[in-house]
């Protein structure tokens, strides 16, 4: 295992792909960083030496991008921020609803939770 990042990386993986698993960084990214490297042919993570993996982790801190605990923190502070303000996106936020304008009344499952019935509400029947 390869720790790239804070981030254990599989030694069975490609390393484009592998690099994916770093919160931040996508196949894009990842190919970026490979081409600056010069690891054109794409090697599994168990073939790389201590001297490859150096300079990928070198690589990964000249992209300047936020990575892991860095963005997960910006973005809980936006998403506080967004509370603290009490703006629109903010109240969905800390009601649990969905965020950027989609509907409720029947999906949005995964952001609201499992259905929960209502005492006293009938279904009405199908004419």
């Amino acid at each position: 295992m390869a720790i790239i990042s804070g981030v254990n990386i599989s030694d069975n993986n490609r390393l484009e792909f592998a690099l994916t698993h770093i919160h931040g960084i996508g196949a894009a990214t990842s190919k970026k960083i490979l081409d600056e490297i010069g690891l054109l042919e794409n090697p599994r993570v168990r073939d790389l030496t201590e001297e490859d993996l150096a300079r990928v982790r070198s690589a990964i801190e000249r992209t300047g991008l936020l990575i892991e605990g860095d963005l997960r923190r910006e973005t809980q502070m936006n998403i506080r921020r967004l509370t603290d303000i009490q703006s629109y996106r903010g109240i969905r936020h800390r009601r649990q609803l969905p965020v950027n304008g989609q509907r409720t009344k029947t999906n949005a499952r995964t952001r609201r939770g499992r259905r929960q019935t209502v005492a006293g509400k009938k279904k009405t029947a199908a004419h």
